[in-house]
């Protein structure tokens, strides 16, 4: 079902019978029609292997599975919400970030160091995010919260994309992705406080970068 942006920090979703959603608990802002709001322990549409996933990954976030029969407004600390459609593909994004998404999608928890191998694992620990993170696959819409709005940066296998490691929200499609070092522009500007971090993207797809540096 996708959803329709009332501004940059609300988005609204239509729910429909035998339709379901899941949405970060605390992230309904209001809702008009018969629309029920239950704890999810199953893990979302992963079911209980996306259930043990995010508690190996030690993700508190929770969800709520949202059912019924009518139009739910979300929205969350008053972030900036981000709506990606997918059509097929799996999209990355840290659990914290997740606003809602379409029940359609499957959960998933997806080693960071898997990709990029040692570095992956080194990534987790610079950025403060877990060495898991979650997956979303299938078609439907996700809903992700950022700090002051987000951009939409195509990776193709001919320009891969290096983004600062605090300012990546997600990415989709089928994208590598690595952590290196480098004396970069912040430790010549003298906003570097040692080594300077960036996350390296290649393959096709795309990341979506926040405006801040500033973790939710």
């Amino acid at each position: 079902m996708p959803f329709t942006e009332i501004n940059s920090r609300m988005v609204q979703a239509h729910i429909a019978p035998g339709q379901k959603m899941f949405s970060q608990r605390g992230a309904m802002l209001a809702y008009q029609g018969d629309v029920s709001f239950t704890p999810n322990i199953q893990g979302g549409q992963g079911g209980v292997m996306s259930m043990i996933g995010r508690r190996v990954a030690n993700e508190s976030t929770p969800l709520m599975t949202v059912e019924g029969s009518g139009t739910v407004m979300f929205g969350h600390g008053g972030h900036h919400i981000q709506v990606i459609n997918l059509t097929g593909d799996t999209l990355c994004v840290e659990a914290d970030r997740l606003l809602a998404f379409d029940g359609t999608l499957t959960q998933g928890t997806m080693f960071m160091g898997s990709q990029g191998g040692v570095m992956g694992m080194v990534r987790g620990q610079v950025t403060g995010q877990g060495l898991f993170t979650t997956t979303l696959k299938g078609h439907g819409a996700v809903a992700v919260m950022a700090h002051g709005g987000v951009i939409e940066i195509p990776i193709t296998p001919q320009r891969p994309i290096h983004v600062d490691p605090q300012a990546y929200v997600a990415h989709h499609g089928d994208v590598r992705n690595k952590l290196s070092t480098a004396l970069g522009w912040r430790d010549m500007v003298g906003r570097g406080s040692g080594e300077a971090f960036q996350l390296e993207l290649s393959g096709q797809g795309a990341v979506y970068v926040q405006a801040s540096e500033e973790k939710l």
